[in-house]
């Protein structure tokens, strides 16, 4: 893979390009940045920048403003080749809390390890409705020891009976739901992002979310979709890296809660 080629790709059409990723938000592009606007149950942020040592700060403290005008939380995701370099640290001494690192791993689709499927006695659904979102938001509750509304509301909101910007599947062990996982879509892009894949403590090591990473993968080849890209955790990546994603670059969130 040409990594550089490809993370330009990214950038271009997943971060300068980005669009709402669900009803009711918006995206706006200003003063060197493109955000995310929602409500307070969806997500807020800042997805790129082109900035520099001579407006950062005044960037960083735009944003600080407008979205404490508007009495939001809000995340600024850095990747670890925005510039200015020191970044990361003009956010912090302006407030921010920075969340633990994740690594940005993409695989062309076509070079996948996309053949595992779920061991014995647990079988995959789609999400296509309520109930299954409740399993869903259930699992990740479990899973990460965080609250699923917010979830629960952005899945609500996507999965439209057209739906085609999100695939939601919930792995059962008999009728218990142990792991979960969403892809999100972004039609007219080459990427897919893979996202959420949870497992219950207790139902990990068994070759659960790597069933559920295939799975994805072949319906975004399905789509059409030449890459899939995850952000993640240091847990999950020896096993991505296994299926054939690579690594190139790394993504840290930092939190404003006003």
């Amino acid at each position: 893979m040409d990594h550089a080629g490809v993370l330009a790709l990214f950038d271009r059409d997943m971060r300068e390009g980005a669009r709402p990723d669900g009803p009711g938000a918006r995206v706006e592009r200003v003063g060197g940045v493109v955000r995310q606007v929602s409500s307070a149950q969806g997500w807020n942020g800042v997805v790129w920048s082109d900035l520099d040592e001579s407006s950062a700060d005044a960037a960083i403290a735009a944003q600080i403003a407008h979205f404490s005008g508007l009495g939001l939380a809000f995340e600024w995701k850095l990747y670890g080749h925005d510039l200015p370099v020191d970044l990361g640290q003009r956010l912090g001494r302006a407030g921010f809390t920075s969340q633990p690192e994740e690594t940005l791993m993409i695989g062309e689709a076509a070079a996948l390890d996309l053949d595992a499927e779920p061991p014995d006695g647990i079988r995959v659904l789609p999400v296509t409705d309520r109930a299954g979102v409740d399993l869903v938001a259930e699992v990740h509750e479990k899973a990460f020891g965080t609250d699923g509304s917010r979830l629960r509301h952005q899945l609500l909101a996507q999965l439209t009976p057209d739906a085609d910007t999100v695939v939601a599947v919930i792995a059962l062990a008999g009728d218990t739901p142990v792991s979960a996982a969403r892809m999100e879509l972004v039609p007219g892009t080459r990427f897919a992002g893979l996202w959420g894949g949870g497992t219950v403590e207790g139902w990990r090591g068994r070759g659960i979310y790597r069933a559920l990473v295939a799975h994805r993968g072949r319906a975004a080849v399905a789509r059409g979709y030449r890459y899939l890209q995850v952000d993640a955790m240091s847990t999950s990546r020896p096993i991505l890296e296994r299926l054939g994603f690579e690594p190139l670059t790394t993504t840290t969130p930092y939190v404003y809660t006003p």
